[in-house]
């Protein structure tokens, strides 16, 4: 028999997912399957070990997500490719925070120059480790055992990171719809105080798609105390004003009519939407932000006018 708790007058089964962590091992189920396909768009030969019997278990209990696994997959096909596209314009640091169990330093073809930053909770990381330890990442790895919600020790995290490369690429894959609005905007506004972090990758969701999934699949991760909460109305451009400023935006929904993972009546309603974020639309995106610049105007003669 199924454990449950007892939530006012209803008996709910108890979530299966304990933890932040537990959402890493969910996820890494989907790249497994991924990579599992013939014609699959990334391969991750190390996602089914990291998953674990108890990312499965997760999966089977999220049955909204079983029958939408698509925007995990091209979630990850769209930050692999951007990664690569950063890696050849000449990065010298990639910076994973809340990396979870992506395996990317050890599967994606990276230079061996290349210095990688993996930061996130001492748990997962320690289970990554023992799940990796006989295998070798392929460009220079490090990993920092941090509580990224513990907002001083990140600062300091991020100045001696930002004292030890020139262009770093951020990564935040899955972070930021957990965090609140203001969370997130300290969090760019930290990331924004270090010169050297050049460019941001990060995944939004829109207002209207939190709705749908706060219907669908949220009650297991608010038993866990990690609703999702994170979903600005104004899309990237929320960023703006914490010192960033979107470079590229990809919709997950037509990168997976791309890569052929989407159920027929979503491609059909792939081909009549539009890409934009869309805030009264469920809509969910991939982004590379860089870093604002504020534009001097030359002055007017209206600037230059004496006052009285």
């Amino acid at each position: 028999m199924t454990p449950s708790v007892y939530v006012g007058r209803v008996d709910l089964p108890q979530s299966p997912i304990h933890s932040i962590s537990d959402t890493a091992r969910w996820v890494a189920v989907y790249r497994a399957r991924e990579s599992e396909r013939p014609d699959a768009v990334f391969r991750d030969p190390f996602a089914q070990r990291l998953a674990g019997e108890r990312g499965q278990q997760i999966a089977a209990s999220m049955p909204f997500a079983e029958k939408n696994s698509w925007p995990f997959v091209a979630r990850t096909w769209l930050i692999d490719r951007l990664i690569s596209e950063q890696v050849r314009g000449g990065i010298d640091r990639v910076v994973n925070l809340a990396a979870g169990l992506d395996a990317r330093p050890y599967r994606m073809d990276l230079p061996r120059s290349l210095q990688w930053v993996e930061v996130d909770l001492p748990e997962i990381l320690a289970h990554k480790e023992e799940v990796l330890r006989n295998e070798k990442p392929v460009c220079a790895l490090e990993r920092v055992r941090l509580d990224l919600s513990d907002v001083q020790a990140r600062r300091e995290l991020f100045l001696q990171l930002g004292r030890r490369a020139n262009r770093m690429l951020v990564v935040t894959e899955g972070l930021l719809v957990y965090l609140t609005a203001e969370e997130a905007a300290v969090l760019g506004n930290d990331l924004a105080a270090q010169p050297a972090f050049q460019h941001w990758i990060l995944d939004l969701a829109s207002p209207a798609l939190l709705k749908m999934l706060a219907k669908k699949m949220a009650a297991p991760l608010n038993q866990a105390g990690i609703p999702l909460k994170f979903a600005p109305e104004t899309g990237p451009e929320f960023f703006t004003r914490c010192g960033w400023k979107p470079e590229q935006i990809h919709s997950v929904m037509h990168a997976a009519a791309k890569i052929k993972r989407l159920p027929l009546f979503l491609r059909l309603i792939a081909m009549i939407s539009p890409a934009r974020f869309q805030p009264n639309r469920p809509w969910s995106g991939v982004c590379l932000m860089g870093r604002r610049v504020l534009e001097l105007r030359p002055p007017t003669q209206a600037d230059q006018a004496p006052t009285n």
